[in-house]
């Protein structure tokens, strides 16, 4: 007579944990997802709501070309293992170019209507004080940046380890008829269009010399947030404050997030921008756009007075200013196994930011393989991670020891360069040559093929 496994314990309703539960469930396994949101008194200094997977930055999942862009790829690869957040993104994206860009609300009540309504997920609003009971021996930690300092603190006596920290920063949003569309307007770069068909899905504030000079004066004059018990924290390139990145240099904006190439002023064609402002669309009304890469630890005030200087912003109504909330995360290479367990103590499997991954696609991809492999484990099966031609592989490969050997550490987005090399190709598949610009690109198409050819012999054997 079979008996059915125990339950899953899951730490953090957040992507990766919301994810893992569905992983699991679908696997046949009970799962309880603990989150502490929602709890009476119990908050995070970056969450609003007590949703599950609620985005608390962008609220894109950045590019959604597979064939071309890391990132892109491993939106296929987690769609091809029915992924509930990628599902959950697709049925509530917005406009956003080349992006998969969502409406966060909608986002978040969809992966949570979804669990809350599968028999076997049980979400328990709670919080876990340091370390989880000694008869939970299958345990998925997924926390994220913002776990909580209880739980921080009993990890860190567990692992005898110091965990790093990074800054992770918030954009400002801006309702869209506060916006000037007089001087802005509305195209993607290069005309691209995204996943919804939208070549004009961004809208862009220009500058010239003359105010692109004084915007940056602004940002470097602008009152800053204090964290003096965080100095010396390092930043991450992926997410620096714009004004961190105003101070590396007053040219570094306009060949950043305020490059002007790829846009055309339909007013004045004639004329190139000195740097343009974009921003994207934040809800599926339209009535929102964040700032695209002004991510700030400018203090409130000063924000709106030096983003109403953006040309096409100078009446800009603010839904929310940025901000900025700590990131914790393993010292993984050293701590986890390749099956993201706990060496110290195996019944500890981690998932999501806190493994050392960055991105909310990241996060939710190790929350996916964090599920799979618990759950197998649950059913008494041996299961490996995905080879590391796939991008889950590779993000696998790079937190558990693929780093460069020597460094310190540091979170990593996924890209080509995680991914085993392959030689660029000379030819195409017609024979004909293909011009030396045109190779690497080529060979981002042959790696991305290699990887789901990969990434589904896997899951048809796991």
């Amino acid at each position: 007579m079979s008996t059915s496994p125990k339950p899953i314990h899951i730490i953090g309703g957040g992507l990766a944990g919301s994810e893992a539960a569905w992983q699991i469930a679908q696997a046949g396994v009970p799962v309880i997802l603990h989150e502490m949101r929602g709890v009476p008194g119990v908050r995070t200094d970056a969450h609003h709501t007590d949703g599950l997977a609620e985005l608390v930055c962008s609220n894109s999942f950045r590019s959604d070309d597979w064939e071309y862009n890391a990132v892109g790829l491993l939106h296929a690869e987690m769609r091809a293992l029915d992924s509930l957040i990628m599902a959950s993104g697709d049925m509530n994206q917005v406009p956003a170019g080349g992006a998969l860009a969502v409406d966060r609300d909608g986002f978040s009540q969809a992966v949570t209507a979804k669990l809350e309504a599968h028999p076997l997920v049980t979400i328990v609003r709670e919080e876990i004080a340091g370390l989880p009971p000694a008869e939970w021996d299958n345990v998925i930690v997924a926390t994220g940046p913002l776990t909580s300092p209880a739980l921080a603190d009993a990890i860190l006596t567990a692992t005898g380890e110091e965990s790093l920290s990074f800054f992770d920063a918030i954009a400002p949003i801006v309702h869209a008829d506060s916006i000037d569309f007089d001087i802005a307007w509305r195209q993607s770069r290069y005309d691209k269009e995204g996943p919804g068909g939208d070549a004009a899905a961004y809208v862009n504030c220009p500058m010239n010399k003359e105010q692109y000079d004084a915007f940056i004066d602004a940002l470097l004059a602008g009152p800053k947030a204090e964290f003096k018990e965080w100095e010396n924290v390092p930043y991450f390139d992926g997410c620096l404050p714009i004004e961190v990145m105003a101070e590396r240099g007053r040219e570094t904006l306009r060949h950043g997030p305020m490059k002007p190439v790829g846009l055309t002023n339909p007013r004045d064609p004639t004329v190139k921008a000195h740097a343009i402002v974009q921003l994207r669309q934040d809800n599926a009304l339209g009535t929102l756009f964040n700032i695209v890469g002004f991510q700030t630890k400018l203090k409130h005030g000063a924000q709106a007075e030096t983003f109403r200087m953006i040309p096409g912003l100078q009446d800009a109504q603010f839904a929310r200013l940025g901000g900025l909330h700590r990131n914790t995360f393993l010292n993984s290479p050293k701590l986890l196994d390749r099956q993201l367990r706990l060496k110290s103590e195996p019944r500890l499997r981690f998932a999501g930011q806190v493994t050392g991954v960055e991105g909310y696609v990241e996060s939710a991809a190790m929350g996916l393989l964090a599920g799979r492999l618990a759950a197998a484990q649950a059913l008494g099966r041996d299961l490996a991670p995905p080879p590391p031609e796939t991008a889950m592989g590779a993000l696998v490969e790079h937190i558990t020891g693929g780093h460069l050997a020597g460094s310190k550490f540091q979170p990593m987005n996924i890209n080509y360069g995680l991914l085993p090399p392959l030689e660029a190709p000379r030819q195409d598949a017609e024979g004909k040559r293909i011009h030396p610009k045109d190779r690497g690109r080529a060979k981002k198409r042959l790696m991305s093929e290699r990887a789901i050819e990969a990434l589904k012999a896997w899951r048809d054997v796991a």
